[in-house]
């Protein structure tokens, strides 16, 4: 669409997750080292919550690809499930052939011998669920008995969340205390601030294939933070409509008039307020 005009490789602002276009903003950063330590220290849950759109999923998929050499992983990233479905779906990921277990009891022994078998092999196991909000409470009880699975020296499965604020509340419940009791470490994915925001937008562009100078008015820039709130999926949908605004004027650079349109034609993006109308 644009990229030519603007010099590029391929569009810069997809809202599919890329782990190449992953930056290192400080939280994010953090968040990845609290990961990567906490797993290779063994620990049990791990929980991570952010906003939507603030790079859960993204993260998600570093943590896998960083995990790839030195454990084994299984990955959920629809667990809206019952319990049963879980555990299948757990023991798939795995590699155990769920297909000659007759029931649960047969898929639970067939996990547990797989996992014991990759302690024997010094791998150790992570299982990550993204959208982990979505769990009913029933499953995410299911979830906190896989943790038994273990022998008297080694834990067998390490387990980490991804999930939206409301996976908070949901783990607040009494009913749910023994597993919140088991979450060793956890942490919160902050917006961007508007260096990052800055720095974001730039290292997306350097990633599509711009060496050009700045793209971005500092006016523009601005409009594009306080408007999505340093929400990384937000400022990635302004960005590429006020690079389509500049487009169509024929214009090299993305000025406040072009960033504005992106506003106006976003309906998730936040009132700019007084700020809005002295611009």
């Amino acid at each position: 669409m644009y990229e030519s005009h603007f010099g590029l490789q391929e569009a810069p602002f997809a809202l599919t997750p890329n782990t190449r276009y992953f930056l290192r903003a400080p939280s994010h950063s953090d968040a990845l080292e609290l990961l990567l330590v906490a797993l290779r220290q063994r620990e049990g849950f791990i929980k991570v919550t952010g906003e939507v759109g603030t790079g859960k999923t993204l993260l998600c998929r570093l943590l896998l690809n960083e995990l790839d050499k030195e454990a084994c992983t299984a990955y959920v990233p629809n667990p809206n499930l019952p319990p049963d479905t879980l555990y299948e779906a757990v023991a798939e990921e795995l590699g155990v052939d769920v297909a000659v277990c007759a029931n649960v009891h047969q898929i639970l022994k067939a996990l547990n011998e797989r996992l014991i078998a990759l302690a024997m092999d010094q791998k150790p196991v992570v299982l990550v669920i993204d959208e982990a909000q979505a769990m009913p409470e029933e499953t995410i009880e299911a979830l906190r008995l896989l943790t038994n699975l273990e022998t008297e020296s080694t834990r067998l499965l390490q387990i980490v969340l991804f999930g939206q604020p409301e996976l908070d509340t949901t783990l607040s419940k009494d009913s749910l205390r023994q597993l919140r009791q088991r979450i060793t470490f956890q942490t919160r994915l902050q917006p961007l601030n508007r260096d990052s925001v800055s720095q974001y937008l730039r290292h997306r562009l350097s990633q599509a294939g711009y060496n050009g100078s700045d793209l971005f008015a500092p006016a523009a820039l601005r409009v594009i933070w306080r408007a999505s709130g340093g929400i990384p999926r937000l400022v990635n949908v302004l960005a590429h409509k006020a690079m389509l605004a500049a487009w169509g004027q024929g214009d090299r650079l993305v000025n406040r008039r072009h960033a504005l349109l992106a506003v106006r034609d976003t309906e998730s993006a936040r009132s700019l307020g007084l700020f809005g109308r002295w611009l």
